[in-house]
Order: C-alpha cells, then structure tokens, then sequence
C-alpha cells in the first residue's frame, strides 16, 4: 500500500517500518488482492467454525472452543483489510475500548471454563456474554447504533406506567 501511494503522490520519504504497520515491506505487506482473500478466507473460517459448534451444541465444551475460535477469527478478519495496528487502534478506541475489553475477557473465560475447568454451566453463560459483548462491540461501528438499541431496551423492560 505505502509503494502504491509513494508512486501516485510522488513522495520518497524515508520512514522506519513496524512489525504491525499495515503498510510495511516486511512480514505484514500484502498486495490489495492478498488482504481482500485473506480477510475473506479469516471470515469464511470463522463463520464455518461458528456454524459448526451449532453442530456439537449438545456438548458445551467443544460448542465453546469452537465458537471462540470462529468469533475471533471472524473478528481478526478485518486486521487483513486495514492492517493491524489500525485494527487494534480501532479496537481500543476510547468509544469502544469498554466493549472490546469485557469481549476479550468473555472470549478469555469461556475458554478457561470450556477447557480448563470443564463445568458446562459456566461455559454457556461465558458465550452468551461473549455474544452479547460481540454485538455492543459491532454497535459501535454503526452511529447511533448503541443509542438506538439502549433505547428500545429501556422501553421493552421498562416495567413503570
């Protein structure tokens, strides 16, 4: 990326390359084609782990490592697409930095509970806030998407007159 707009604008600066730069000539660089069949093939792994932990939901534990698995590469998909760094700069945004910390420690949880302490109950409870976390987390990319739903919950459970 930083070659091709170094060639459209004319530019030679010299600049000091990052493992994480998503524009790098080293291990991150990637042609524009390489980042779209890398998100894509991150996504399409990601929802058929997803789709397949539906498959063994009767048993909690694989359910959980598989669906972990699935959200985070569905999530890590985008890292292809605008880089790494810009991912995780995104991601601990001051607007989004309460929802990515409780999914990342959910995804955290489910997986101690699903392979460590093996207890289904607990398991189950982590991937629901796991999945709850995910969705106020995509909120945050959609304006006014967290107002909006914060407000249909009000009135849906509000329970005075």
């Amino acid at each position: 990326m930083w070659k091709l707009n170094e060639s459209m604008l004319g530019g030679n600066e010299e600049r000091a390359d990052g493992f994480l730069d998503d524009e790098s000539d080293g291990f991150c660089s990637l042609s524009p084609m390489q980042r779209v069949y890398g998100f894509a093939a991150c996504l399409v792994a990601g929802l058929v782990c997803m789709i397949l932990s539906l498959i063994v939901f009767a048993k909690p534990i694989k359910f959980a490592a598989l669906f972990t698995f699935g959200n985070v590469l569905a999530v890590g998909s985008t890292a292809f697409l605008i880089g790494p760094r810009q991912q995780i700069g995104m991601m601990f945004d001051p607007v989004r930095v309460y929802a990515t910390s409780i999914y990342l420690g959910c995804v955290v949880i489910a997986l101690i509970f699903a392979l460590w302490i093996h207890n289904k109950i607990l398991t189950i409870l982590a991937i629901i806030c796991e999945l709850c976390a995910l969705i106020w987390y995509s909120l945050s990319y959609i304006p006014f998407a967290r107002r909006m739903v914060s407000g249909l919950m009000v009135r849906l459970w509000d329970t005075e007159p």
